[in-house]
This record gives structure tokens, C-alpha cells and sequence, in this order.
């Protein structure tokens, strides 16, 4: 188990080294980053949303399933901003800890959360179905909670925004192909697959070239940057072990994907808030680029023990 996991993050952050070593030999520059961005929220990452619920056939009890999934991924993440809420609310005028609020829970669910529960579940499709589901109930928590804590303002959180994204609008397409059984023509389902396929490359090389721009000595000697590492990968699959245990309603699949993907380091989505409403660019940045580094070593060691 732990050299299975181990090689699927090793060759993640090859990809990423590909971007890094692509700017670094100036054949491309991290503006090229923002396009490359937008094709993968545009149309990648509804793509592989889409890509999952079509690999799932359906019945009831699937569907069963993935609700309570949804409430179950959910909770998981409300309830560790609560925690975390609880432990730093008083210093939120420093919005350091505000950045180490959201990404001790946001993380790279989808670009690398998938791949990763799909290489230790190869023969449960619904795991795909599951951690789209993940991806949703975060998208959620980005426009609302995640707005909040980046802006430290109330009138930046978007309920609209959060419904009506390429995520949230993939998964309410996806639905209704999964419950009717929509068939596509195999030229339709193979470009939807090759899109799914490609998402995690493309997402590790856009971080690769963003990586490129960081100052590594900036990136290994912020401590906050290590103090929010520790809450994402370690605490946080930790509190979302304990919390599963509880949960009775849940099968052993849903409960494993639940903790590996609370695994995955922080996603870029905490640069992106940082970058669009000017908090801590920098210190968003590191810790995305530094969770993303240390995963390799903590994901497969963090999976082996919970799993």
C-alpha cells in the first residue's frame, strides 16, 4: 500500500517538475500559468466530473451512497473550520491566520485527490462519483466560508457563486446523466475521457510553473507555512478518521475516501482567493507549493496508518 501511494504523489510531482523546469529553461513563463488555469476550470475539471458519473452504473443504492457521502464530506470539512474557528478566531485581525484557517482544510481534492483514491480503489468506480462529490461540497465551502476567512469580510461571501460555478454546475449535469443513463456515442464518452484523464497533469504542471516564480528560500523558512502543513496533512486526516469512526451510516469505501482525501495537500484555490482579493499572496502561495512538496512523504505514510 505505502509503495503504491508513494509512486502515484511521486509522479504527480514529476508533472510538476516538468512546468518548473519548462519556465525555468524559458519556453514558457508563469503568465502562461493563468490560461493554462482557465482550461482547466473550464473545461478539464467538468470534464472529469462528468467523466466519474459515467464510469458508474446506476442503481439505487448508489445513489443512496453518494448522498450520504455529500452530507458526510460536508460535515467533515464544516466541522474542522469550527475547530480551527474555535482555536484562532481571536487572531483573525492577522490574516496569517486566516490563511492558516483555509488551508488546513482546503485541499487539491480533485486534481489529486481522485487519481490518488482511484489508484487505491482501482475496482470501485463509485470512489470517482465520491470524490467529485468532495469536490463539490468544497466548492461550496470556497464561495462561503472560504471568502470569509480570506477576506475577513462578510460581504464578499457569494451563496450565488457557490451554486453557480463549473464545478457545481458539472456535478448538477452529471446527476441526471447518471439517474437516467444517458448513453453518449463512444466518440463523445472517449473525448470526455481523454479531458478527465489529462486534469491532474495539467494542474501539478501549472503548479510546477508557479513554482518556478518562489523564492525557495521563502517557501522553507516561514513558519507559518509549516504550521499550516501540519494542520492539513496531518491533523486534518487525523480529525477526519476519528470522525468517520463515528459514522456508522457510512460503507468502509466512503469512509477511506473521505480520509485519503483529506490527505491531499492545500489546494491552489487558496492562492487564487489570496491573489483575487490581495491577502497574503505570497504566504498562499508557499503554502500551497509546501504542502504539495511535503504530501509525498505524509500522504502514503498518513494512508498506510488510517487505512
Amino acid at each position: 500500500m505505502f509503495l503504491l501511494i508513494f509512486t502515484s504523489v511521486l509522479m504527480m510531482l514529476v508533472y510538476m517538475a516538468m512546468g518548473f523546469s519548462l519556465c525555468k529553461v524559458n519556453k514558457a513563463t508563469v503568465s502562461h500559468a493563468k490560461s493554462l488555469s482557465a482550461v482547466l476550470i473550464y473545461i478539464m475539471n467538468p470534464a472529469m466530473l462528468i467523466n466519474a458519473f459515467l464510469q458508474l452504473e446506476y442503481t439505487q443504492e448508489n445513489l443512496v451512497k453518494i448522498g450520504k457521502y455529500f452530507c458526510a464530506s460536508f460535515l467533515v470539512q464544516i466541522l474542522f473550520f469550527g475547530l480551527l474557528f474555535l482555536i484562532f478566531h481571536k487572531k483573525y485581525a492577522d490574516a496569517k491566520y486566516r490563511i492558516l484557517s483555509a488551508g488546513g482544510v482546503l485541499g487539491n481534492v480533485g486534481f489529486m485527490g481522485m487519481p490518488l483514491i482511484a489508484s487505491i480503489f482501482p475496482d470501485e468506480p463509485i470512489v470517482l462519483c465520491y470524490s467529485s462529490i468532495n469536490v463539490t461540497t468544497m466548492n461550496l465551502i470556497v464561495f462561503t466560508i472560504g471568502i470569509y476567512l480570506i477576506t475577513n469580510d462578510k460581504k464578499y461571501v457569494s451563496v450565488k457563486n457557490a451554486i453557480f460555478n463549473p464545478t457545481s454546475l458539472a456535478i448538477l449535469v452529471s446527476i441526471p446523466l447518471f439517474v437516467f443513463r444517458v448513453n453518449f456515442p463512444e466518440a463523445i464518452l472517449n473525448a470526455i475521457s481523454i479531458l478527465a484523464k489529462a486534469v491532474t497533469p495539467m494542474c501539478m504542471i501549472i503548479l510546477g510553473m508557479r513554482l518556478s516564480a518562489s523564492r525557495f528560500k521563502d517557501i522553507f523558512t516561514r513558519p507559518f507555512v509549516y504550521g499550516t502543513a501540519a494542520f492539513k496533512l496531518i491533523v486534518f486526516p487525523l480529525f477526519a478518521f476519528l470522525f468517520v469512526k463515528c459514522m456508522f451510516f457510512l460503507d468502509p469505501v466512503a469512509k477511506a475516501t473521505v480520509i485519503v482525501l483529506a490527505t491531499v495537500p492545500a489546494g491552489a484555490v487558496i492562492d487564487s482567493l489570496a491573489e483575487m482579493y490581495e491577502c497574503e499572496q505570497e504566504l498562499a502561495a508557499n503554502v500551497v507549493l509546501m504542502t504539495t512538496l511535503i504530501s509525498v512523504i505524509t500522504i502514503p505514510v498518513m494512508v498506510t496508518l488510517l487505512i
